[in-house]
Formats: structure tokens, C-alpha cells, sequence
């Protein structure tokens, strides 16, 4: 569930939305990173301004641990091409 919003989230910013990819891996026991694999130019926008756009994420995130203990970090990664 959480994939699917941070995937959405992120072709919504995006200049090149058919490049955007979203990966779960889990880290530890209540640990998991959420990786975003997107174009060179569009990392920019996911992480925002000091980080403004990718924090107002994490914050949205943070609120789902009310439903599942789990802690999420989340990697904005470009794609090599």
C-alpha cells in the first residue's frame, strides 16, 4: 500500500512519469526502505528545495505507522542509462 502511494506521489512530481519505479526491501524486523528509481532530472524534484517535497513524504508516511508498526526510510535513486 504504501508502494503504490509513494509510486503515484512520484509520477504526479515527475517530468517522466514512465520511468518512475517504486521497490520495497525489507531492511530488519519493523524496518523497510522504499527505494524510487526515476529519471537523472526528476530526483531534483522528488527531494524538493533542502529537501522540502521528499520530507513533506516521509511525514505523510509516518502517519500510516498508526495502522502497521513499521518504520520506513525512503531512497531516491536515478536511473542509470
Amino acid at each position: 500500500m504504501i508502494e503504490k502511494f509513494v509510486e503515484e506521489y512520484a509520477k504526479l512530481i515527475s517530468s517522466k512519469p514512465e520511468l518512475v519505479s517504486v521497490s520495497r526491501v525489507n531492511v530488519s524486523e519493523n524496518f523497510d526502505e522504499i527505494i524510487v528509481r526515476t529519471d537523472k532530472c526528476d530526483t531534483g524534484r522528488l527531494i524538493g528545495k533542502d529537501g522540502k517535497m521528499i520530507n513533506a513524504l516521509k511525514t505523510v508516511i509516518s502517519g500510516y505507522k498508526a495502522k502497521e508498526p513499521t518504520n520506513y526510510k525512503i531512497t531516491v535513486k536515478a536511473i542509470d542509462e
